[in-house]
């Protein structure tokens, strides 16, 4: 299994340089759509549901503190990932690679995964709740 870091770096490769919010919202895609599409997680770091949508703390400890992303700021592998992974993040870069990173943020928000580990938490509050597999899972694969 390939680490967040390696799928953050995977997608820094194919995309280029990007905002931190459109990185960790592509990585979430990239979680969810392997989840349903090949039956298993693409990585077993924890995705929180923090106030502007899905993220991954242990990517956000990579970028922290930048606005943009560059391919090499986050020190994952990018080569570790092949094969049917590969294919996933592919498909999920070529729908959602070209949004932008607020209306990816958006669209999280209006799906079940994230505003049920939110519950009732303010909007803009802070929150370290966990969207889990199997809430992905279950929405994801009934689109």
């Amino acid at each position: 299994m390939a680490s967040v870091l390696d799928v953050a770096a995977y997608i820094l490769k194919k995309q280029g340089s990007m905002t931190a919010m459109k990185l960790q919202k592509l990585v979430y895609y990239s979680q969810a759509w392997s989840l349903v599409w090949d039956e298993k997680p693409l990585f077993s770091a924890r995705i929180e549901a923090w106030a502007n949508g899905p993220v991954v703390p242990h990517l956000y400890r990579e970028h922290q503190g930048k606005f943009k992303v560059q391919p090499g700021d986050i020190s994952g592998n990018a080569g570790t990932i092949h094969g049917k992974e590969q294919q996933t993040i592919d498909a999920v870069l070529k729908h959602y690679g070209n949004k932008q990173s607020q209306w990816l943020s958006d669209l999280t928000h209006q799906e079940e995964p994230w505003k049920s580990a939110r519950k009732d938490t303010a909007p803009g509050k802070r929150s370290s709740e966990q969207i889990t597999n199997a809430s992905m899972a279950e929405y994801y694969g009934s689109l």
